[in-house]
């Protein structure tokens, strides 16, 4: 059977699957919590699996490749560092108090954490703008992913891979909410785990072994088996800290923390999300070894489709497809929940004070998340830059907007209001700044943002002290 014949049926099978999904969790959405959160109701393994499908989307499996293709093996450490740091570390220090706080203050979102953790609806709001205008960016790139693969695998025009990933993503989320967003990325997790596996095993032996591998990939040049290697330690350094501390602050994964079932469960969750994470080198790897077999490859971001097709069966290059797919899929999905979620509740309905019943809250997501899948989409169209640029410069600027506030938000009774806001801007506008003048010294708008965001917030809490109401303390600390 040829190869458009077998991803054509693979992806049929695949995606009545997840309409399914999404018609059946129609009838499983009864209020506008269960449309975001799922009504808090998931165990462990869901949670972990769907967290790391979330976390490596086609970002991963296609923009990672592009990069060790681009910069060779020293990349690896971007994967590993994204599952000590970005999995095993974030759950260890958020997941467990994540949960707790947010169900204590009765929120949804990271915004309204910020809202109600600082009794600042002006912070909730801004974080809820920039985690708005800065996602789509981030989908962007998630789409361009899926559309390469469908470009190389299917022969099919770019455009056409855009709108068939896309609007099908749109359709379960839409329907379904977070409900068919987790269900879905459980299954994804699953396809994209394997698909990942059979070509990191079909590329090793096309290259004759690892051992083979790396004395090849040495003769073309030693910066492709060295550490930093041809980018860097700069550039190394600074795209590992952005990829794996800068999830810290990406709403559509700690909205994991807020819908897991029970705190208990954290430690085999932390397990689960670590062992399962450990995928996240393959793509890496792959790409590297796709400079042996494809040297006259132009494009990076095509190297691991480019790849597929030479050392898979027809068979095994439509699972990779539906591997792309699915990882695409389920960060789209979870990215438009949180977007729903931050303009409707913490913009429109806790920012601007307009009430809104159940029932219209659940529309007004479903009209929001569709529209804002479709100007993703329209994007998508004429992407502006390699996957992996995109998305280190959306993350620079929410983790630089976000991450500070939520971590002393946690950990610090003594962060005041006005140092959270203040450094909500100073980073953000910082990462933006850096990033406009070509990152300066070879450093990250993720480090410069950061880094601002974090002296801010420290030094305004000090300066102009502020202590939250003692029954709002008594409230989200409780019995810790």
């Amino acid at each position: 059977m040829s190869l458009i014949s077998s991803c054509i049926i693979v992806l049929v099978l695949y995606l009545s699957v997840l309409i399914g999904i999404g018609i059946w969790s129609v009838k499983k959405t009864k209020s506008a919590e269960d449309f975001i959160l799922g009504g808090r109701s998931f165990g462990p393994w869901v949670t972990a699996l769907s967290f790391i499908a979330v976390y490596f989307s086609s970002v991963l499996i296609i923009g990672g490749g592009a990069f060790g293709f681009k910069f060779g093996m020293g990349t690896i450490w971007i994967g590993a560092i994204n599952v000590l740091v970005g999995c095993t570390l974030c759950w260890i220090v958020l997941g467990k108090r994540v949960r707790l706080f947010t169900e204590r203050m009765g929120v949804n979102t990271i915004s309204g954490f910020f809202a109600k953790r600082y009794q600042s609806p002006a912070a909730g709001i801004f974080s809820a703008l920039i985690v708005f205008l800065f996602l789509i960016i981030y989908n962007v790139s998630v789409v361009k992913g899926m559309a390469n693969s469908f470009e190389v695998l299917m022969d099919m025009p770019y455009w056409a891979g855009v709108m068939i990933s896309g609007l099908v993503i749109v359709f379960y989320v839409a329907l379904g909410g977070y409900k068919a967003v987790v269900w879905t990325g459980l299954i994804q997790a699953w396809v994209m785990i394997f698909s990942l596996l059979l070509l990191t095993f079909r590329t090793v032996g096309a290259v004759g072994g690892l051992s083979a591998g790396m004395k090849k990939l040495g003769d073309i040049g030693p910066g492709y088996v060295n550490t930093p290697g041809v980018w860097g330690w700069a550039g190394l350094v600074s795209f590992c800290l952005v990829v794996s501390l800068g999830v810290w602050g990406m709403p559509q994964l700690l909205i994991r923390f807020y819908s897991i079932k029970e705190s208990k469960t954290f430690r085999l969750g932390t397990v689960i999300v670590t062992v399962g994470a450990s995928i996240a080198v393959l793509p890496y790897l792959n790409g590297a070894f796709a400079r042996i077999l494809i040297p006259a490859l132009d494009n990076p971001d095509l190297a691991i489709p480019q790849l597929s097709r030479l050392v898979l069966s027809p068979w095994g290059a439509a699972i990779l497809l539906a591997g792309v797919i699915a990882a695409g899929m389920s960060t789209f999905a979870g990215v438009l929940i949180i977007i729903s979620s931050s303009l409707v509740r913490d913009v429109y309905r806790n920012g601007l004070g307009k009430k809104l019943t159940g029932a219209q809250e659940i529309m007004a997501n479903r009209i929001v998340s569709a529209s804002v899948g479709i100007i993703a989409l329209l994007i998508a169209m004429k992407p502006p830059a390699l996957i992996l640029v995109l998305t280190g410069f959306a993350w620079a600027v929410i983790a630089s907007t976000n991450l500070w506030p939520l971590l002393f938000g946690l950990y610090w009774k003594g962060a005041s209001r006005m140092g959270a806001f203040a450094s909500m801007i100073a980073g953000s506008a910082t990462a933006i700044i850096w990033t406009w003048l070509k990152k300066p010294f070879g450093i990250h708008g993720f480090i410069a943002g950061t880094s601002v965001s974090f002296i801010v917030i420290l030094v305004v809490s000090l300066v102009k002290r502020w202590t939250p109401p003692p029954q709002l303390i008594e409230k989200i600390w409780g019995e810790e």
